[in-house]
């Protein structure tokens, strides 16, 4: 029985008690033991319920000669200390103590260490130090992993967190990289949703992002360049944790933070079709997060931020640029490399140099200054990212190499080269042979270009389905039906008034329409051709000529 509901009996039995109620007839009407009830009579409150001694143990026997290898190593070098393994093998070497496993061992070890560093007097149990933190001055950065279900594939994302230390706001982005880039485009983020930056200290790890090296056991630290560049910028003012545990302690408000998102808002796992997607998600969830209390705080998060807000330092007005640029020249194949992926550029531009601006979650390729490609970052090394519109203009020339070539696999892996352009290809390549067919292929995919994709999909469909096998019907087809979607699209004008209807007339007409109206009826019968009818020969009956023949009149 709990020890409420004991105090609750133990109560009930004094009440009937005190009306006068015997011993014998109390411990019949709560079905307990007359033992009981004179213990009820003697205290209001239960007896409490004795431990039970501690289980022996096999090691009873061996932890003497334990307790004697653990202080030596208080005054031995590091790394000639004893480990659990090396005392159990002490323990059977030594005392044959072969039923001792290693569990046993490693479980009293981690206690009696701690309690042997006491009693030497070598330095007090580890504690922690509550902190007071100011309103707008302190903040905390850091990075989590997550795993996604990204477009049906589970992929291993990072979560950046920049979270406000006083009233505890935190504001989220997720990336495939914890890169620099992303180290970043997190923080313009995150200043941006909150509208301005701490006062005083920001507090990091020792994150390759911003720091180059650690300098020995001090807080000093050789940040990298851009990093110095990007908080001279921010007008933030790093401080650097401790490396390992130690440091993580130092910033646990966003530690425990990170920890507390994972398990209400990515479980159970994100399943989405693109970072996008899940970012906005993300947004979403950081506005809920508003109406939440830490702990025993009597004010909510978005109350607690609109009193810290006002105290922020304004947001910096000029623009940093938060990607890396490359200046790769593109090789025979199209294509240039940027930290051992390769991505592809139009053909035209083979040779030529051009400028890579690298971003968390994209790249942008640039030529004289004009964007020619857009591509996803890829994360693993060694990858290629190819567009088949890129070739389109060489493979104009060997149509024979695009049905084995890279670009055209992706395509299909990325839905853009559809089942339909595949169904069109092969009908093509049947009715006008291999090269031929493949080139009409090309001309179709070079409608991409200026064309929607779904209305190009389309009128391949519809062109395959008449049997016309030319790009100049797929292009007809297309264009039915994109300015047929154009039509539906367009919602139905209000009239006009009597005095603007001409607004409605068409601004070109026919002039011969227009003359032909204005003319007035005209009332004439209409012609016949009936009195040509006499000059049509006579049929002669009998065997008589006609006259004009020779005849008798």
């Amino acid at each position: 029985m709990a020890a409420t509901g004991k105090v609750d009996l133990y109560a009930a039995i004094r009440r009937d008690a005190r009306q006068g109620m015997s011993g014998r007839a109390l411990a019949r009407k709560y079905g307990v033991h007359r033992r009981t009830v004179a213990q009820a009579l003697a205290s209001v409150w239960p007896t409490p319920r004795k431990m039970p001694p501690p289980r022996p143990s096999r090691l009873d026997p061996y932890k003497p000669f334990v307790d004697h290898m653990l202080p030596v190593d208080l005054d031995a070098p590091v790394k000639q200390r004893h480990t659990v393994v090396r005392i159990l093998n002490r323990l059977v070497e030594e005392h044959h103590a072969d039923e001792i496993s290693y569990a046993i061992v490693r479980d009293y070890v981690r206690q009696r260490r701690a309690e042997i560093r006491l009693e030497e007097g070598r330095g007090p149990p580890t504690g922690f130090i509550e902190q007071t933190h100011h309103p707008g001055a302190e903040a905390e950065v850091d990075f989590g992993d997550v795993w996604i279900r990204l477009a049906g594939e589970l992929t291993r994302c990072y979560l950046f967190a920049f979270r406000l230390s006083w009233s505890g706001k935190s504001i989220h982005r997720m990336f495939l990289t914890c890169s620099q880039e992303a180290f970043f485009e997190g923080h313009v983020h995150a200043l941006t949703m909150l509208g301005g930056c701490p006062t005083g200290k920001v507090r990091y790890d020792n994150l390759k992002p911003a720091v180059a090296k650690v300098l020995g056991f001090s807080r000093a630290r050789v940040e990298t360049e851009r990093w110095t560049a990007f908080r001279s910028w921010a007008g933030l003012e790093a401080f650097y944790c401790r490396p390992g545990l130690q440091g993580a302690h130092e910033k646990g408000g966003v530690e425990g933070q990170i920890g507390w998102y994972r398990r209400n808002h990515m479980v159970p796992v994100p399943d989405v079709q693109s970072m996008t997607e899940l970012n906005a998600l993300i947004d979403t969830w950081d506005e809920q997060d508003n109406r939440r209390r830490i702990r025993s705080q009597t004010q909510t998060i978005g109350e607690r931020f609109a009193l810290e807000q006002p105290l922020l330092a304004p947001l910096p007005t000029d623009h940093f640029e938060i990607g890396r640029l490359f200046t790769p020249r593109v090789n025979n194949h199209s294509q240039i490399s940027v930290r051992t992926n390769r991505c592809s550029v139009p053909v035209r531009l083979i040779g030529h140099p051009v400028r890579v601006m690298l971003f968390a979650s994209h790249l942008v390729i640039y030529h004289k200054g004009v964007e020619v490609a857009r591509h996803e970052r890829l994360i693993a090394k060694g990858g290629s990212r190819l567009e088949l519109d890129h070739y389109l203009e060489t493979l104009a020339h060997k149509p024979g190499a695009l049905p084995g070539a890279t670009a055209l696999e992706q395509a299909r892996a990325a839905g853009k080269f559809t089942p339909a352009h595949e169904a069109w290809w092969a009908a093509a390549r049947k009715a006008h042979g291999d090269a031929a067919g493949t080139r009409a292929l090309i001309d179709v995919l070079l409608l991409h270009r200026h064309m929607a994709h779904e209305h190009v999909v389309a009128g391949v469909a519809a062109a395959l389905r008449v049997g016309a096998l030319t790009a100049d019907a797929v292009a007809l087809e297309a264009r039915k039906i994109a300015q047929a979607a154009s039509v539906e699209e367009q919602e139905p004008a209000p009239p006009r008034p009597a005095a603007l209807a001409w607004l409605d007339e068409p601004a070109v007409v026919s002039l011969t329409s227009k003359r032909l109206a204005q003319l007035p009826p005209d009332t004439r019968p209409l012609p016949s051709v009936a009195v040509y009818d006499q000059l049509l020969r006579r049929r002669v009956q009998g065997g008589d000529r006609p006259t004009s023949q020779g005849g008798t009149p």
